[in-house]
């Protein structure tokens, strides 16, 4: 009779296991980085020794057991998401402060290029009647406008160069957090028991510190058998970020004209890590590319002023002195400044006393090398750029989406296939009430008789 109230009572508590691993699926079905459990049942039945040469092996039927909860895992789908996560990671980052770039060197007619346009052709007004003060005065607006463009553009791309390596700091922080926590759970994984409830979360909590890590830089991980992880960079061979005896640390350094550049230190020392995939691939890239362009608006605004003032000092003003210098391009694009606010100072006539000898020869500043044209090439090269980093970005998010797609197939929760674990478990749950009812009303009947 002992007997029959264990196997309802081990049915009780082993349905009542799986009904509650059927109940946190449901309540997590939609929680990020939550993986499906299922409970392994086994009979509780023991063997026994031959009793005699011609008897078989005596038996002990102990009911039904758990014997443990497991996560829905594939590793190669986690392997394959992780690859495309940090793709798509770098592609979605470089698009983005890209796009932002591409806003700066507005190409409207607020831009450097309309402006500039806008400057030749008050030159243009300017040779038709150039001894006008109004004419001369527009002359030197536009100028200033030009001027304030650059300098405008210049801080634009300062701010955004700015953004982009807090944004870095943000994601480097995020990286070593991730680490600490992967070796704090590395250590709790170590004394977990296999197959219990509280091992599951622990493994969910530490897949879900890798995709982390995972989503901002590349890395390559190996799993061991008592669930721990270690996890090195994937463009620094032997560069280990967090392992079961070692934690290393991601940092960042910015130079002065905002490039970035990333360094792991552990115990092997400091390292220079060049990433190739993960947010922190595009924002360094993208660093890159900001940089560039901030240097390419210099040079622009340079040269412009250079021959601005070489044209100005080969005419000559109202009083028949040479024209003196019109722009001061000290500190490139972000220092250039408008010199002249005296209309008789601008140089129109030419040297052997053409009234506005010296303005038709401004125009040839506008030829295939002039800055109109320089300007032109820099918004087109980095249009280029731009698309060639969108299309990047589609191909990489559809990889991304398809392999999360797979890995949910193994991993997600299908709340019909729940609803159907419910009913039977909650019929064995019921059963197995039904057996320890029996047992008990049995008992009471043998109580009866005496």
């Amino acid at each position: 009779m002992s007997d029959l109230l264990g196997l309802g009572l081990s049915g009780l508590r082993a349905y009542r296991t799986a009904l509650g691993a059927v109940g946190e699926n449901v309540a997590n079905a939609e929680t990020p980085g939550f993986t499906r459990r299922s409970v392994t049942l086994t009979p509780g039945v023991s063997g026994g020794a031959r009793l005699t040469p011609y008897s078989g092996e005596s038996y002990v039927f102990g009911g039904v057991r758990v014997q443990g909860i497991e996560r829905a895992w594939d590793m190669f789908r986690a392997a394959e998401m992780r690859h495309a996560s940090s793709a798509a990671g770098r592609t979605e980052v470089r698009e983005q402060w890209l796009t932002g770039i591409e806003t700066i060197l507005d190409d409207g007619p607020y831009g450097v290029g309309a402006k500039i346009t806008a400057f030749f052709n008050a030159a243009d007004d300017l040779a038709a009647t150039p001894g006008d003060r109004f004419g001369r005065s527009q002359f030197l607006a536009k100028l200033d406008d030009v001027a304030g463009v650059f300098r405008n553009n210049a801080d634009a791309l300062r701010r955004l160069s700015a953004g982009i390596g807090d944004a870095a700091q943000l994601d480097v922080q995020a990286v070593n957090n991730a680490v600490n926590g992967l070796a704090q759970l590395n250590t709790a994984l170590r004394a977990a028991t296999p197959g219990s409830t509280v091992r599951a979360a622990m493994e969910d909590d530490r897949d879900r510190l890798i995709d982390t890590i995972a989503e901002r830089i590349g890395i390559v991980t190996s799993d061991n058998a008592d669930g721990t992880v270690q996890v090195s960079l994937a463009d620094a061979p032997g560069s280990v970020l967090v392992s079961p005896t070692e934690t290393a640390s991601l940092s960042l350094t910015i130079a002065g004209d905002g490039r970035l550049s990333l360094q792991v230190t552990n115990s092997s020392g400091a390292a220079a890590v060049v990433p190739s995939a993960g947010k922190l691939a595009g924002l360094v890239e993208s660093a890159d590319i900001a940089a560039t362009r901030a240097s390419e608006l210099s040079t622009l605004a340079i040269d412009f002023a250079v021959q601005l003032n070489t044209w100005s000092s080969n005419g000559r003003d109202q009083a028949g002195n040479p024209g003196p210098a019109l722009l001061d391009p000290a500190g490139g694009a972000g220092g250039i400044r408008a010199l002249v606010t005296d209309p008789a100072l601008v140089a129109a006539q030419s040297g052997p006393g053409v009234p506005n000898g010296n303005l038709l020869a401004l125009d040839a500043l506008r030829g295939t090398n002039g800055v109109e044209r320089r300007w032109t090439n820099l918004v087109a090269g980095h249009a280029q750029t731009l698309s060639s980093a969108r299309s990047e970005h589609a191909a990489a998010s559809a990889w991304r989406d398809t392999s999360f797609g797979a890995l949910d197939e193994i991993t997600g929760v299908d709340l019909d296939r729940e609803a159907a674990d419910l009913l039977r478990f909650q019929q064995a749950y019921s059963a197995a009430a039904r057996i320890i009812q029996v047992g008990r009303e049995t008992v009471q009947d043998i109580l009866n008789i005496f």
